[in-house]
């Protein structure tokens, strides 16, 4: 690594607590990597959904330690690893390989293989095979309006679906067939974050950077008693 405070030589088997210097003799602390420090480092494969965004999912759905989810479209991994730091065990499938490996990977930086099971193979196609029922079922596939449909046969009593995506069209689709499956609570949100700038002229909303995220379809499964 290479700063204006000289060349740091980073050994692989570096503990937390550990004091590095550079060749200048900058002092540097090994510090524990937290949620932001992983989204900054782990390895790309796409898109991969922001904090913001993880943020709203657990926000709304109370997805907590102990409970357990569905997750498709693994991607980078990055909900897996926020969610399996939350003591949540995880579920998750990926239809690429090569996407699916880096995500292990990830999985192993971020400390939460024993959290999250990153499995290779379409969701949809493995319905029919999966017996548990979970608390959350999150999504980000182009299929998703498909799952949402099967989303009784996944949640247990009052578990969650949470569906990502990046276009309204398909937020609707999603909506529908949250309705057509009779699912309740049933709600959409558009994410939009604006930074704040503050100088010595004045104070408004940054001019950089793109506000809008992407849109979340929650819902919930509440069957009724007969």
């Amino acid at each position: 690594m290479e700063s204006d405070l000289g060349i740091l030589e980073v050994p692989e088997d570096v503990t937390t607590g550990t004091t590095l210097e550079t060749h200048l003799g900058e002092a540097f602390e090994v510090r524990r990597l937290r949620g932001p420090d992983l989204f900054d480092h782990l390895e790309r494969t796409g898109a991969p959904m922001m904090p913001r965004d993880i943020g709203l999912v657990v926000g709304h759905t109370g997805v907590a330690s102990g409970d357990r989810t569905l997750d498709a479209g693994t991607g980078t991994g990055v909900l897996a690893a926020y969610l399996g730091r939350l003591g949540v065990d995880v579920t998750t499938y990926e239809r690429d390989p090569e996407f699916a490996e880096v995500a292990r990977e990830n999985m192993d930086l971020a400390g939460v293989t024993d959290h999250v099971d990153v499995r290779t193979g379409d969701l949809l196609e493995e319905i029919d095979d999966i017996e548990d029922s979970f608390d959350l079922l999150t999504l980000d596939t182009g299929d998703a309006p498909e799952v949402v449909e099967r989303a009784p046969e996944l949640l247990a009593p009052g578990g969650f679906v949470a569906a990502y995506t990046p276009f309204v069209e398909s937020a609707r689709a999603c909506v529908e067939s949250a309705r057509e499956a009779g699912l309740s609570e049933i709600e959409t949100l558009e994410t939009i974050q604006r930074r704040m700038d503050f100088d010595d002229r004045g104070s408004r909303p940054s001019t950089a950077g793109v506000g809008h995220t992407g849109y979340l379809c929650f819902a919930r499964f509440t069957p009724q008693l007969e």
